[in-house]
């Protein structure tokens, strides 16, 4: 293979991304109207946040060559379990959700780490047992949310921004410190890099990928939370589902390689918008839902073909 060839490949795998967002943004100024008004680009932005927010933690998992089929069933779980403690506050209430996440990763996290299952499994079981849970909490009802505080963090904004919005983008800056500051950030690395070696280190294996699990399932916990104040319901039933198609194919497309050692925020966060722009432009154009998800597992296809070129060194 020509060095221009491989140099074409290398900056279509690592900046392809960001040039289809851009294509995107440009062919829906020409052919959506009012696409670039404030409302819009507002609604986007806010449309966006859930699918950002388990994102994030789906590339903390995909690191280290896991993967986290569970967090659709997560988000229902914390939105189940948000109107029940409603009357302690909408902090405690918060907080249980949070717990909850925390445990469901942890669990998963386990089976991984100390049964040695496999992620896809170990998930795919939270994936079902976990929505089966939340329909139990819920005693299988939609719940109307009314708490003001609550619903403020689903409709206020600041200096224009909503507030949903500022909280996914504080999480982007926090895993990203996470990621390439501190000594978290380079075992998580270095384990999805090759496991083998890293225990051969010294370097603490179970408990790096105890420890991604967990995040995965708290930033789940804090998409359901923030997509249950922003429709001012709880709706175990549908909230999250097939959310993990949208968080891996942004992760993917973002740049981070399925086998691991490797983490993209900002890949991450430009997948993201990118998989939210393809559903918009979708809809304003009367195209089937459906088709939006083919185009996703074609795009993570895609990806996964040029990191198989990458690792084989062609």
């Amino acid at each position: 293979m020509s060095t221009s060839t491989l140099l074409r490949r290398t900056a279509i795998r690592d900046y392809g991304v960001y040039l289809a967002l851009l294509v995107l943004i440009v062919v829906n100024v020409v052919i959506t109207p009012n696409f670039l008004t404030g409302d819009n680009l507002r609604t986007q932005l806010v449309q966006v946040v859930p699918t950002l927010v388990v994102a994030l933690g789906m590339a903390l998992v995909i690191g280290t060559e896991g993967i986290d089929l569970s967090v659709g069933s997560v988000m229902a779980i914390a939105a189940a379990l948000l109107p029940l403690y409603l009357g302690y506050g909408v902090v405690a209430s918060i907080l249980v959700c949070l717990l909850a996440g925390a445990l469901a990763g942890l669990l998963s996290g386990s089976l991984v780490t100390f049964a040695g299952v496999q992620p896809i499994v170990a998930t795919l079981a939270l994936l079902v047992g976990g929505r089966g849970l939340a329909l139990v909490i819920a005693d299988g009802q939609l719940k109307q949310l009314y708490n003001p505080d609550l619903l403020a963090l689903g409709s206020s904004s600041v200096i224009g921004i909503p507030l949903t919005v500022l909280v996914a983008l504080a999480l982007v800056i926090v895993v990203a410190l996470l990621v390439e500051r501190t000594t978290f950030g380079r075992q998580l690395v270095a384990v999805g890099g090759n496991r083998r070696a890293a225990e051969f280190a010294g370097l603490p294996v179970k408990r790096t990928l105890l420890t991604v699990y967990v995040l995965s399932g708290v930033f789940a916990a804090i998409a359901g939370v923030l997509a249950s104040a922003r429709l001012t319901a709880s709706d175990p039933s549908s909230l999250g589902l097939l959310i993990e198609l949208s968080a891996i194919t942004a992760v993917v497309v973002g740049g981070t390689p399925l086998t691991g050692g490797r983490v993209r925020v900002v890949g991450t966060v430009a997948g993201a918008l990118l998989m939210q722009l393809i559903a918009a432009t979708l809809i304003k154009h009367d195209v089937p839902a459906s088709v939006t998800q083919m185009l996703e597992a074609a795009l993570i296809a895609a990806a996964v073909l040029l990191q198989r070129e990458r690792r084989n060194g062609k």
